[in-house]
C-alpha cells in the first residue's frame, strides 16, 4: 500500500486535507489570522503532497496496466513506459520529505551595518542596502525600511528593513528560504571615492537576518513587565531632528539585553508596534538558534562581529568579482549582482545546505 510505504507523506496529505477543510468553514476563513497560520502550513506541506500524489497516481496507473497487459498487449508499453517514470517520482518524493527548516516560508528582517573602513565602509552597506532591496523587487517582495541612520555622503551606518513576500508562498519560495544565507560579513575591496591615491581598500559590512514572527505569534510571548520603554525625539542623517514630536521608541527586553530602536512611523504608537514584532522577531531567531544548537544542527552562521576575517562573501570591484567563501561559488559579474541579480550566488547556498540536510537524511 502507498501509505505504507511513504507513511509520512500519508500523514502530510491527511493533514493538507484537514487544513483545506478548515479553510472552509466560515468562522476560519472570517479570521485572517487563523488563515494566515493554516495558508502558511498548508504551503509548507503542498511540495510534499504534490510529489505524493503524483507518485501514488503513477503506482495506481502501473498496477492498473500491468494487470490489463495479460488481455490486451498494447498495455505492455504503457506498463514499461510508467516503470521508467516511477524512479524520478519517487526520488522527487524523497526530497520533499527531507525536513525543511520551519522558517522558511516566513519573512524576513534583515539588518546592515557598516563596519571597519569608516565611510567607505557606510557607502558599502549601502550598495548591500540597494542590493537587496533590488533583489526583492525581482522575487516580487515588498521592501519595508523601519529604521535608518545614514551618512552625508549617502552611505547607511546602519538600516532594518522587513522583507515581505505576497500570500502564503511555498516554503521554498518563501523570503527566509533564500535570504537566510545573507546573515555574515561582506568583504568589499575597491578604491574608496574619497581616496585621492587610487588605491584599493578593504572594508566591511555586516548582515543580520532573522524571521519575522507574526503578531499573534504564540511561540514568543513577552511578559510587559520585562519591557523596558524610552520615547525620544526622532532624528535624521547627522543628528538633525526630522519632527517635533517624541514618537521615537527604544525597547529593551530585559532578561535578554535584547534592544530595538524604531522612528520611521508616523506616531509613538505605531513605532510601538513596529519594535515590539521586531523584538518578538529577534526572540524567536534566539528560541529557534538555541533548539538548533542543542540539536547540533546549526542552520546556518551569522555575523558574530565585524571582524573582517569572518567574512562570508567578498566584492571585488577591480575585477568586477564576487566570490562566496562558504560554497566557493565565483563569478565575474559583480555589476550586474549588486543591481539585485542575486540569485545564482543564493542557489549556491541553498544547493549546499540540500546536500548537506539529505546526507544527515541518509545517515540516520
Amino acid at each position: 500500500m502507498a501509505d505504507e510505504q511513504f507513511p509520512a507523506a500519508q500523514t502530510a496529505l491527511e493533514e493538507y486535507e484537514s487544513i483545506e477543510q478548515q479553510m472552509a468553514q466560515p468562522e476560519v476563513w472570517s479570521n485572517p489570522d487563523a488563515m494566515r497560520k493554516l495558508g502558511r502550513r498548508q504551503a509548507q506541506l503542498g511540495t510534499i503532497v504534490s510529489a505524493y500524489r503524483n507518485w501514488r497516481n503513477i503506482m495506481d496507473d502501473l498496477a492498473a496496466a500491468q494487470e490489463m497487459a495479460a488481455e490486451d498487449p498494447d498495455f505492455e508499453e504503457e506498463a514499461k513506459r510508467l516503470e521508467a517514470e516511477l524512479p524520478e517520482a519517487e526520488e522527487k518524493l524523497r526530497t520533499a520529505l527531507i525536513p525543511r527548516d520551519p522558517d522558511d516560508a516566513r519573512d524576513v528582517i534583515m539588518e546592515i551595518k557598516a563596519g571597519a573602513g569608516g565611510e567607505e565602509a557606510a557607502l558599502f552597506a549601502g550598495d548591500l542596502l540597494r542590493m537587496y532591496m533590488r533583489y526583492a523587487e525581482k522575487r516580487g517582495w515588498s521592501v519595508t525600511i523601519q529604521s535608518e541612520n545614514s551618512t552625508e555622503l549617502g552611505g547607511v551606518k546602519d538600516v532594518q528593513l522587513a522583507i515581505r513576500a505576497k500570500g502564503n508562498p511555498s516554503p521554498e519560495d518563501g523570503v527566509w528560504a533564500s535570504l537566510k544565507y545573507e546573515g555574515g560579513v561582506h568583504r568589499v575591496q575597491r578604491i574608496p571615492v574619497t581616496e585621492s591615491q587610487g588605491r584599493i581598500q578593504t572594508s566591511a559590512a555586516g548582515v543580520l537576518v532573522f524571521p519575522e514572527a507574526d503578531e499573534d505569534d504564540d511561540e514568543i510571548e513577552i511578559d510587559p513587565k520585562d519591557l523596558k520603554i524610552d520615547i525620544f525625539m526622532s532624528s535624521g542623517p547627522g543628528g538633525q531632528s526630522v519632527n517635533t514630536t517624541y514618537s521615537a521608541v527604544r525597547m529593551t527586553h530585559i532578561p535578554t539585553g535584547i534592544v530595538v530602536s524604531m522612528q520611521d512611523e508616523k506616531s509613538q504608537i505605531q513605532n510601538r508596534a513596529a519594535a515590539l514584532r521586531v523584538l518578538k522577531s529577534r526572540l524567536l531567531a534566539m528560541k529557534h538558534e538555541q533548539e538548533a544548537a542543542e540539536a547540533a544542527d546549526m542552520r546556518h552562521s551569522q555575523v558574530r562581529s565585524l571582524d573582517r576575517s569572518e567574512r562570508i562573501r567578498t566584492y571585488n570591484f577591480p575585477e568586477n568579482r564576487i566570490v562566496d567563501h562558504r560554497t566557493n561559488y565565483k563569478a565575474y559579474n559583480l555589476d550586474a549582482v549588486l543591481d539585485g541579480d542575486l540569485q545564482a550566488v543564493i542557489d549556491s547556498d541553498i544547493q549546499a545546505d540540500e546536500a548537506q540536510r539529505l546526507a544527515n537524511q541518509q545517515a540516520e
